[in-house]
């Protein structure tokens, strides 16, 4: 075995046939751990994903956009039975250690190539204990090692007007705002509301933002949002809501339907988010816990969140 730096790795190994992956995060939830990669390919990634889920018993969940593809995984070790073309590669160990997390890859082939050698030059990864190289018809295998992160998911709502303004603009910008700060922008959805609201501006949507940030500084993310919402919405009836770890709670998720479906009114909102000790903090006005919080129970299924209910 051989521990190596990403740097280490890619002075030793400078071959044309390694492309490295741009970015790894992990972030953990008690027993569970979240893995977002992102692949060099634009859609590369769909095999890895596809070979990964059927390879693995450690992976609970899995899915792609565009580059970025997403591990959940359960804590553990199980052996991989690999077959080429079949089951060429997989997830064989996940360990949380203190402050790191140990991922050990292994794979067939090319897949060997990616698990051991193209991970592990990625920006985000500490060391790598590189067990085999692969390559050609070899077996490739690495522990991939890297800081423990918490997943922090941000609701935000009303935040324009009737006038100027666009919420899925604003969140953005607020979420690449906050990247400066060191916290990991990993994510935005947008959320398609019930369109017969009265009270929208127009399209009645909200946002979903979601960041890796180091343990202990959520509340240093949720300060800095606040502070930059102040500065910068329209609405005055702009508010977050505040989901912590990778779970989503099946009574968030029956609200966030309702609220595509029908009208919500602030006031099931807050008792929703007290029954589920998620955090409502009103920026400017009250009105916008509702989508805010609805955000918060769609942030993982795109397909759902931009579905229209007449």
């Amino acid at each position: 075995m051989e521990i190596l730096s990403p740097q280490d790795l890619k002075e030793k190994f400078n071959d044309p046939w390694i492309s490295p992956y741009h970015k790894v995060i992990t972030m953990v939830d008690q027993e569970l751990v979240e893995i977002v990669e992102y692949h060099p390919c634009v859609s590369g990634s769909h095999w890895v994903v596809n070979q990964y889920q059927r390879t693995s018993d450690l992976i609970l969940k899995s899915y792609r956009d565009g580059n970025k593809h997403v591990f959940i995984t359960k804590t553990g070790k199980t052996p991989l039975e690999l077959k080429p073309s079949v089951n060429a590669a997989g997830i064989e160990e996940v360990v949380v250690e203190g402050d790191e997390v140990r991922v050990v890859h292994a794979g067939l082939a090319g897949a060997g190539v990616g698990a051991a050698m193209c991970r592990g030059m990625a920006e985000g990864v500490k060391r790598v204990e590189l067990y085999d190289v692969g390559g050609g018809s070899k077996l490739g295998k690495a522990a991939v090692v890297t800081p423990r992160m918490e997943k922090i998911v941000l609701g935000l709502d009303d935040t324009d007007t009737k006038d100027e303004g666009a919420t899925w603009t604003m969140a953005h910008n607020m979420g690449m705002e906050l990247a400066k700060f060191g916290f990991q922008y990993i994510d935005h959805v947008i959320v398609q509301l019930y369109p017969h609201n009265p009270h929208k501006t127009q399209n009645c949507v909200s946002v979903a933002l979601t960041f890796a940030v180091k343990p202990g500084e959520k509340n240093k993310l949720i300060e800095k949002a606040i502070k930059i919402l102040k500065e910068k919405t329209l609405s005055q009836k702009t508010a977050i809501a505040v989901l912590e770890g990778i779970n989503i709670p099946l009574t968030l998720r029956e609200y966030a339907e309702r609220t595509k479906k029908s009208m919500i009114y602030v006031d099931e909102a807050e008792k929703v988010a007290k029954e589920l000790g998620i955090e409502l903090i009103e920026i400017t006005g009250s009105q916008g816990k509702i989508g805010a919080l609805a955000a918060l129970g769609l942030y993982d299924d795109v397909e759902e969140a931009v579905k229209v209910y007449y």
